[in-house]
């Protein structure tokens, strides 16, 4: 997987060097000083931006002091989104180099996501990162590296983890209401829109297309593929999968209480419904298997459904999971709906209150990791677990087979070509001349 264009990257973000162990994590992350304001940068100020950059300044002792973005419509809306006065720049290295810095937001589109998160930790300062963290297995891991090299606090913006009710139900999967859970199913069902088809063409004015680009491959500028269409294609985005259904894979895996990778990927699917641009199926069928030790009843299941042209869902909600175990059942949705069911679908009243997933909570967690060095709620190594979910499926939903995989190496075994997609080509954009 090596290679001149994957070395590139890997200069402009530092040599990766071994993850420190959890408990020096724990103790000795950089925390800001408790009682000092805390400087912040929002990094793209789209839709997700824009939201977030509220429920940072509505938290006491918080400051959005940067805005970064290459579109300059978007930048000067980012400018107002401030409270206070605030500097601006379409570059994130000018952001990064400001000492008095002590977090970004990262809410570019996905293919920025781990290198702009991997600057930052290199330039010392703490991030939220927004879902799904990385574009592809490789950089993910590159980004728990950068955290724990430089001790920084990383939260991944699967907010479920900082939803009271989530916490909760888990703890009750966990004291056994349901036995051992074997098995879980999440799913992710709605109806998207159709993107069209397109054709190359120059980018508006206000873009630095080449920038927004950035460490991908160069590919020429494409209406339905940015500002917002870039979720549909392989080189930008990482489609519904890792959009939206990052979520409930996140809560689906946290319940059935596995923290390594899978060994098998298998999936089926592609575009049933759709006669688009968009290169990621809108219906996938994934299953994840996980062998634990090895021994015969050690092993575990998650299964992941995906239909994007529906308005018919299990339980009538369009997310949520099911999760088996060997004395009954649990429904639980980020929508805020839980239902626990003993053996013979016997109904078990739980004093879990509903609550839908919460930004505010899980930004209110990450600013408190900052001030104190604890680890946050959404840690960068649970976020990179989740994530590669996504990307191992939809990599095996696109090639039409199953793989397995190697959970300690991260690399898939007898197959080459699933396993180059593990990473993918980088070009170092800001070694040549603007628009060159």
């Amino acid at each position: 997987m090596t290679s001149p264009t994957r070395r590139n990257f890997l200069q402009a973000t530092s040599t990766a060097a071994a993850s420190l162990s959890l408990a020096s994590y724990v103790h000795h992350a950089g925390a800001a000083d408790a009682k000092k304001p805390l400087s912040v940068a929002l990094i793209g100020c789209g839709g997700r931006g824009s939201y977030l950059a509220g429920v940072f300044q509505s938290n006491p002792g918080v400051s959005l002091s940067w805005v970064c973005d290459v579109d300059t419509g978007r930048l000067k809306r980012g400018q107002k989104l401030a409270r206070e006065k605030v500097k601006t720049s379409d570059d994130i290295r000018k952001v990064l180099a400001d000492d008095t810095l002590d977090a970004v937001i990262v809410a570019t589109p996905d293919h920025w996501h781990s290198p702009a998160a991997i600057l930052a930790c290199e330039a010392g300062k703490h991030v939220y990162v927004e879902k799904p963290c990385s574009h592809n297995v490789r950089e993910g891991r590159l980004l728990v590296e950068a955290a724990r090299r430089n001790k920084r606090v990383v939260q991944h913006g699967t907010q479920v983890r900082s939803t009271t009710m989530m916490i909760d139900a888990v703890k009750l999967l966990r004291d056994g209401i349901i036995g051992d859970v074997k098995v879980c199913k999440a799913w992710n069902i709605q109806r998207r829109g159709n993107i069209g088809k397109g054709k190359p063409g120059s980018p508006p004015t206000t873009l630095d297309y080449d920038n927004w680009v950035g460490p991908a491959e160069f590919i020429p500028y494409q209406a339905n593929r940015t500002p917002s269409g870039w979720h549909w294609w392989y080189h930008f985005g990482t489609g519904d999968m890792g959009n939206d259904g990052v979520h409930d894979i996140d809560y689906a895996r946290w319940g059935l209480g596995v923290d390594k990778h899978p060994s098998m990927v298998s999936a089926s699917g592609g575009k049933f419904f759709f006669d688009d641009d968009q290169q990621f199926p809108d219906t996938q069928q994934v299953a994840f298997q996980y062998p634990g030790s090895g021994a015969t009843g050690d092993q575990k299941l998650l299964m992941y459904e995906q239909r994007l042209w529906s308005t018919n869902y299990p339980h009538n909600v369009d997310s949520g999971a099911e999760f088996y175990g060997t004395k009954g059942q649990m429904f639980l949705s980020r929508r805020g709906k839980i239902a626990v069911y003993g053996e013979r679908n016997r109904r078990i009243d739980v004093k879990v209150v509903p609550e839908a997933q919460n930004a505010e909570k899980h930004v209110r967690n990450f600013l408190h990791c900052v001030r104190t060095g604890q680890v946050p709620n959404g840690d960068i190594e649970l976020g990179h677990l989740t994530t590669s979910l996504c990307h191992l499926g939809n990599v095996a939903t696109r090639l039409g087979r199953s793989f397995r995989f190697d959970p300690d190496t991260e690399r898939v075994l007898g197959d080459a070509e699933a396993d180059n997609l593990m990473s993918r080509p980088y070009r170092n954009h800001w070694g040549r001349p603007k628009g060159a």
